[in-house]
């Protein structure tokens, strides 16, 4: 299963954000993977093998936001970084409960991908960013509570 909702919200200076807005990112990405994985855990604890991938973001690594080197530094948008740092969370708590009916939980970061989500300024094509989450939506390795890109694990 692939949570993949997602909305930007607005991508203001923090101190200008409203509670609304952030609410209504955290709606989405937050509270919609978390109730769609609940209406589906019949069906995943049926399956022989079940994998969720949660579509997360580098923006959701409190490691990459703070490290200068970063190229995600300098993005500071409060309501979406935050909505996909908290969706982590959601796939740490999510793994850790399933991990008994071998079921498998990661999050996935698709990278900069070129969308209407981004005004289509993304430098990556959606086929290169749908390989990590297929790669995961497939898995029979066990891996579990990950937060993965093509190029690896990324800081949490």
């Amino acid at each position: 299963m692939v949570n993949n909702a997602g909305i930007p919200g607005a991508f203001i200076d923090p101190a200008d954000q409203t509670v609304d807005d952030i609410r209504q990112v955290y709606e989405i990405n937050v509270f919609g993977p978390i109730r769609i994985t609940q209406a589906f855990l019949p069906l995943l604890k049926a399956a022989s093998s079940a994998n969720v991938v949660n579509v997360s973001s580098e923006l959701g690594s409190l490691g990459a936001l703070t490290d200068p080197e970063s190229e995600f530094y300098g993005v500071n948008s409060l309501g979406y970084n935050s909505s996909k740092t908290a969706l982590n969370a959601v796939t740490v708590s999510f793994s850790k409960a399933l991990a008994s009916f071998g079921i498998r939980v990661n999050s996935a970061d698709p990278g900069y991908t070129k969308t209407d989500f981004n005004g289509n300024t993304g430098y990556r094509t959606v086929e290169q960013a749908a390989e990590i989450i297929v790669q995961l939506a497939v898995a029979n390795d066990g891996q579990t509570g990950a937060f993965i890109n093509d190029k690896g694990t990324l800081p949490w």
